[in-house]
């Protein structure tokens, strides 16, 4: 049965005037694509959480904080399928508060991923700047930061089904998400682009003070390495910003625009679409970006790979090993050749 709420909202905006009428066809082709690239996104990501458990050498701050934004990428990933299967004819049979959290956990995904964001670049400006080593025994000030990030988000993403809502003021409703204050629209959008200008100010002074100090550092193989996992979250988050700023300027102009007057508005799948993919690439920056977490990746799918009966893996490292012994059994018996008599 047809929501009257739901179908005024639609109506409004102009979305069932842009809806294909296609009751009878089970999925356009569009969305078995996005289907397809989402299930992906919680493969690689979920392979990343369980790289990062098993690897007792991730096990400290920062790699904690990189399993909570795995986390947020794979939950985004799960939260758009919800959607897609949820979407098309099946909106206009859901109720306001189903709406609400099928739209509500894709802010709190967001929402998360844009506060882990700043607490990684909070966590390298404190590594890389103040020197400070890291003491596994604070670990539970990570997993209190992490709750925060968490609790923010899903405060954030609760605000409509709490009230912030335009059900009884149709003028003041968003196109992009019909149910949705243009108010709440433009705070949240506040909240995200300043947090990420945050974000974008530390790394900038982490750069210029690392570049500029002349300050010695004992332990130089350390502060190669905090360089290079300084570099991977950097591109992380240029990819971040890359992905999402089109939406939060689509979003912008659905603030300023009323219905029926901005007809990019109706496009917004695609712009959702280039946010989601964003979750797909961090992993494979994590994978081309860290000499760690690729030996991780490896040694992970090596071990899936033997316990499928592919023993590849396996017989490659021990015939690599077979060699090694034998080339130093043979230099030896060349050094000592009465060892051998």
């Amino acid at each position: 049965m047809i929501n009257q709420h739901i179908f005024l909202h639609y109506n409004h905006s102009g979305k069932l005037d842009n809806r294909n009428e296609t009751q009878g066809a089970p999925m356009d082709p569009k969305t078995v694509v996005f289907l397809v690239i989402c299930s992906f996104i919680v493969l690689e990501n979920l392979i990343v959480l369980v790289a990062i458990w098993k690897n007792h050498k991730f096990h400290n701050r920062m790699y904690f904080f990189i399993a909570n934004l795995a986390l947020c990428d794979l939950l985004a990933g799960v939260v758009y399928i919800v959607n897609l299967l949820m979407s098309g004819q099946r909106t206009l049979h859901l109720s306001p508060a189903e709406w609400f959290v099928r739209e509500g956990s894709m802010f709190v995904a967001l929402g998360a991923s844009i506060f882990s964001l700043l607490a990684i670049a909070i966590e390298r400006h404190l590594t890389m700047i103040k020197m400070r080593p890291y003491d596994g025994n604070k670990n539970y000030r990570v997993f209190l930061l992490i709750g925060a990030c968490w609790l923010i988000a899903i405060t954030l993403g609760a605000l409509p089904i709490l009230g912030w809502n335009c059900l009884d003021d149709l003028p003041q409703c968003s196109t992009i998400l019909p149910l949705y204050s243009r108010n709440y629209v433009a705070f949240c959008i506040t909240i995200f682009i300043s947090l990420l200008l945050a974000v974008c100010v530390l790394y900038a002074r982490i750069y210029i003070l690392v570049k500029s100090s002349s300050r010695k550092v004992t332990k130089h193989s350390n502060c190669e390495r905090s360089m290079a996992l300084l570099r991977t979250v950097s591109i992380v988050v240029g990819v971040f910003i890359a992905c999402w700023s089109p939406l939060f300027v689509l979003l912008l102009v659905d603030v300023a625009c009323g219905p029926r007057r901005c007809p990019v508005l109706l496009k917004a799948d695609w712009f959702i679409a280039l946010a989601v993919v964003n979750s797909a690439m961090n992993p494979v920056i994590y994978t081309l970006a860290s000499r760690e977490m690729r030996r991780a990746f490896y040694k992970l799918l090596c071990v899936c790979l033997v316990r499928d009966g592919i023993v590849g893996c396996k017989q490659n490292t021990d015939q690599s090993r077979s060699k090694s012994s034998s080339n130093s059994q043979r230099a030896a018996e060349q050094e000592n050749p009465d060892a051998k008599s």
